[in-house]
């Protein structure tokens, strides 16, 4: 009966606190409910204990998608008024330009903000555990792609691959999409890739030799 109770209660929060973010807010309440559920998502994984710390940083991380959402979509609103509105190429340049500065500021703003509120309900490693989520696990996902196909690799060249794909990870937690957010972590594999080659790494065959050893590795599954 104690644990019914808690569930409708849990149930009644969640319910009201929609509502209430969507009145305030003026965001759709749909929207509000899908951003919800895509930070649960990443709650979820964190394994916390309490109903209540689990529903605060859902908010919190569900709030920024939607602060995210509002500044980008303002920025591309404007924009498409300006390249409409300035027929100047030199001019319509210059305006979007500075637009997309302007967002960015904001955008940087908000990130420092999103990680201060996040750091006062969770430990470092939960926080990383956050960007993670946000970015598909894309960072872990490609130190150990690179680790299995480069397994030489010094410790200052794995340290130099960790930490662009941790400045990558920045970037794209920002990102407003996931096409957005890959190509964050495209740009920072080009800059490793560079960095390998400079190294001394065929990168063209140690792909190929690499894909060769992923095949046999599943033959010998099979």
């Amino acid at each position: 009966m104690k644990m019914y109770k808690k569930i409708v209660a849990v149930a009644l929060l969640v319910f009201f606190g929609l509502n209430q973010v969507s009145a305030q807010s003026g965001y759709d309440p749909e929207y509000v409910k899908v951003t919800n559920e895509r930070a649960q998502k990443i709650v979820d994984d964190l394994k916390l204990k309490s109903t209540e710390d689990q529903l605060a940083v859902r908010d919190i991380i569900a709030e920024q998608y939607r602060s995210l959402s509002k500044i980008q979509d303002g920025r591309d609103v404007k924009i498409t008024e300006i390249k409409k509105s300035i027929t100047d190429k030199a001019k319509q340049e210059k305006t979007v330009e500075k637009l997309k500065k302007d967002a960015d500021k904001k955008i940087l703003s908000l990130h420092k903000s999103y990680l201060k509120k996040l750091s006062k309900k969770l430990t470092n490693s939960q926080i990383v555990q956050v960007k993670d989520g946000m970015t598909y696990g894309v960072l872990p996902i490609t130190v150990l792609g690179y680790n299995d196909m480069l397994p030489n690799l010094t410790q200052e060249q794995q340290k130099y691959i960790y930490d662009a794909l941790v400045e990558a990870r920045e970037h794209a937690m920002d990102g407003g999409t996931s096409k957005e957010k890959h190509a964050w972590f495209g740009k920072y594999k080009g800059r490793i890739n560079n960095y390998l080659s400079k190294q001394g790494y065929d990168l063209n065959k140690e792909s190929t030799d690499w894909h060769e050893r992923l095949k046999e590795r599943e033959k010998n599954k099979k």
